[in-house]
């Protein structure tokens, strides 16, 4: 009885896997929210908070992913969500306006721009679909957006079960000799 040889035929593809989850930021995320520096809850006077600004220790915030917000129904003025920033640029690896989602976002993004799709020209390349971390849409939506001028086709999932999302079409200058 012969034995049939098992072959790895995703091993032997070509196909380059993407996972997302490699790029997740591991610094700690933090959502300062300025309702605290409201007066009553309600309104931000401009002495108080700058009072606040200089005594706060800021050096807290070093390395860590910061998401401003105002959880209550105020008129914050632009300038307050400046100057938290302001205060927080020395430290902070990153400083988003908006909630944790928008932080994972940015946070991924910055990563995301760090590729050099070069890398990847001509190649097949699947983007991993499964990650123990919660890679957000926008991710995928952006990797996409940057792989598909240079790749030679795109999918999602794993190399053993894909759905393709692009792949280059042949060349246009066999069909227009037609």
């Amino acid at each position: 009885m012969e034995t049939e040889e098992i072959v790895n035929r995703v091993a032997g593809s070509g196909i380059i896997s993407l996972d997302l989850e490699e790029l997740y930021h591991p610094g700690e995320r933090i959502l300062y929210d300025i309702k605290d520096n409201l007066w009553q809850g309600m309104i931000l006077r401009e002495k108080d908070f700058r009072e606040f600004l200089k005594g706060h220790d800021w050096a807290q915030y070093q390395g860590k992913n910061i998401a401003i917000i105002c959880s209550e129904d105020a008129i914050v003025p632009t300038w307050a969500y400046m100057l938290i920033a302001v205060q927080l640029e020395p430290f902070a690896n990153t400083i988003v306006f908006g909630d944790l989602n928008a932080l994972e976002d940015k946070l991924f993004a910055n990563a995301i721009h760090q590729i050099d799709p070069e890398e990847y020209r001509g190649k097949r390349v699947v983007v991993k679909g499964c990650s123990k971390v919660d890679v957000p849409v926008s991710a995928y939506v952006e990797i996409s957006r940057i792989l598909k001028p240079v790749v030679q086709s795109l999918m999602f999932g794993e190399p053993c079960s894909t759905v393709p999302l692009y792949k280059k079409p042949k060349s246009s200058v066999a069909s227009s000799a037609d």
